[in-house]
């Protein structure tokens, strides 16, 4: 993967996060290139060795993975204009775009250059991103270098396409779903007594508690919670009381009609 030279096309907020994580992989910054239309958005990249460029042809020309940030309403005419760029010997497609199927894309690119869809969450700025990943290739060493490429922001999982559209509902949405619930906690917490600073700090640690418990442990949430629910406790008064008030009934119906928005 260090050999491998890599094209981050439309390097925004997400393209600068697997910038930073590829970085942080040990990828040599001068085998990186970043471009944008406003190539000066990326001005504070000038002293880090990679390659800027608003030239998306020498940027394909030059390397060898191609990770497409573009959004999903510019991607398949900007590919368009570069079809002609694409070596299926020397090129592999990495597409960010919600909603974009590898059969459409493959109908603008018109060559057998191995494509893949990935996933990531914003949670790649702090290299902990869930990426869901799928392809149109057979050939496990090309679908490893995509792997690893993604690997460097967090972790990687590869999926049928067919639940690429669930997987942004549960991976990308479901960072805001689960902030939402952060942001609630901190404010009961300061309903209760504390400051919002010192609630933020209890909170988002218990979070992160919680999640490397279910990580390391394999076990399914409940098998944790009766761990802390005890008999006239104070802890099952409070999931009651949520559940009363339709918690667990809220968040899936949010999780569902995201869904149907995809996919409408």
């Amino acid at each position: 993967m260090k050999d491998k030279k890599i094209a981050i096309i439309g390097c925004g907020n997400l393209g600068l996060s697997i910038l930073n994580g590829l970085l942080s992989e040990g990828i040599p910054a001068s085998n990186i290139t970043a471009t944008r239309r406003n190539v000066a958005s990326l001005d504070h990249l000038k002293d880090s060795g990679i390659k800027l460029s608003s030239d998306n042809k020498k940027a394909i020309s030059d390397s060898e993975i191609i990770v497409v940030a573009l959004k999903p309403y510019t991607i398949l005419e900007v590919l368009a204009k570069l079809q002609d760029q694409f070596d299926p010997q020397k090129h592999v497609i990495v597409s960010l775009a919600t909603g974009i199927s590898l059969n459409q894309i493959q109908e603008v690119v018109k060559n057998s250059t191995p494509i893949f869809r990935a996933m990531p969450n914003t949670g790649a700025d702090v290299g902990m991103s869930m990426t869901c990943i799928c392809g149109n290739s057979d050939n496990s060493v090309t679908a490893d270098l995509v792997k690893q490429c993604f690997n460097s922001i967090g972790e990687t999982i590869i999926i049928d396409e067919s639940l690429m559209d669930s997987a942004t509902v549960l991976g990308a949405c479901g960072i805001a779903y689960v902030l939402r619930f952060i942001r609630a906690m901190i404010q009961g917490g300061v309903q209760i007594g504390f400051d919002a600073k010192t609630a933020t700090n209890i909170v988002t640690h218990t979070v992160q508690g919680a999640a490397e418990l279910l990580i390391k442990n394999g076990e399914h949430p409940e098998f944790e919670i009766d761990k802390v629910t005890t008999p006239k406790g104070c802890t099952i008064a409070g999931l009651n009381e949520m559940e009363h008030n339709g918690m667990s009934s809220a968040l899936i119906k949010g999780i569902v009609t995201s869904y149907d928005i995809i996919e409408k």
